[in-house]
């Protein structure tokens, strides 16, 4: 079974989302994400965050996931051979 991890992007930043701090969200994000896991990034930020980190996970995640309030679970992508 493979592990599911989230990630509250939230949690990557003190208060305000800095654009010149964005390698640091990046690797945050990495590292907590492992390699070939399950992950669900969720948490209040700006939209480029989201996507700047999305690319970032993309071919080290098996499977993302995006989740909110709103919206639920949506699949961002999905490299689990079924």
């Amino acid at each position: 079974m493979d592990d599911i991890i989230v990630v509250n992007i939230e949690g990557l930043y003190n208060k305000t989302v800095k654009l010149s701090e964005l390698d640091s969200y990046i690797q945050k994000a990495k590292e907590l994400a492992g390699e070939g896991n399950e992950v669900v990034l969720t948490g209040a930020a700006p939209v480029w965050l989201y996507l700047k980190i999305a690319h970032a996970l993309h071919g080290k995640a098996k499977k993302l996931i995006y989740r909110s309030p709103v919206t639920g679970d949506v699949v961002i992508f999905d490299h689990n051979p079924h």
